[in-house]
């Protein structure tokens, strides 16, 4: 059954081949992203193979962007069922080097963020009474991660707000569940390798005990799932998508 779908985060990495992945399901695909000309990349490049894909500049971050971004996909679209929400930010910082306004901008992003879209996708869902949610959080939030202790608590955070939604939602055909990737071969991902960030993702992966770093399809693949009909009695949890990195 083809619904509409949104993806935070669209246009690069794991939110577009999340977005890819929905569309070939023939699902209708909103793609939102701060970098607006990729956004529109991303969604035309879905128009090519048959999709209905449309693409919005948004700051996940700020309140009033996601509102009417919601907005216009009720009127281009129709109402929201499905949710992803891929858009977040990284940054790698010692405890005592992480500013204020770093901080406070890592919080603002991936989990103020989060709960932003979800709330502004969820009178659609309850007046459906069916909803598929699916939060990336981050392996970082399970095990720790040195330089990171922003990103970790945003991500953990994330993990304890998809908890708490699957609880509140689920009498109402609402399902919350929350992918923490750990290593994920990205434009992300590659561009902390260059700015020396960490070793690399070519030298990482052959440590993953499956032998390789992820894929945005390999996330793209368990979001489908759990979004589909067949995900109908999974909520609330942590399915990890990660070679068995964090198990």
């Amino acid at each position: 059954m083809s619904r509409v779908a949104v993806v935070t985060g669209g246009a690069s990495g794991i939110g577009l081949g999340v977005a890819d992945e929905l569309a070939s399901n023939g699902h209708l695909v909103a793609i939102l992203d701060r970098n607006g000309p990729a956004a529109d990349a991303a969604a035309g490049e879905l128009r090519t193979k048959g999709a209905k894909a449309i693409a919005i500049e948004v700051d996940v971050a700020d309140r009033a962007s996601v509102d009417r971004a919601f907005a216009q996909i009720r009127s281009d679209l129709g109402p929201v069922e499905i949710l992803i929400t891929s858009a977040g930010i990284e940054s790698f910082d010692a405890v005592p080097d992480i500013t204020a306004e770093k901080w406070d901008r890592i919080i603002a992003v991936n989990l103020t963020g989060t709960f932003t879209c979800v709330q502004a996708a969820l009178p659609d869902m309850l007046a459906a009474g069916w909803g598929r949610i699916v939060t990336i959080s981050s392996s970082s939030a399970q095990s720790g991660a040195p330089n990171m202790a922003h990103y970790a608590a945003s991500k953990g955070g994330v993990i304890g707000l998809t908890k708490a939604l699957a609880v509140e939602l689920a009498r109402s055909g609402i399902t919350v569940n929350t992918i923490p990737p750990s290593l994920v071969d990205t434009p992300m991902a590659r561009e902390a390798e260059v700015r020396g960030d960490f070793p690399g993702v070519d030298v990482v992966g052959p440590m993953v005990p499956l032998g390789r770093a992820g894929t945005p399809a390999d996330i793209a693949a368990a979001c489908s799932f759990l979004c589909s009909d067949g995900g109908s009695y999974i909520t609330g949890q942590i399915i990890g998508v990660n070679g068995g990195m964090y198990i």
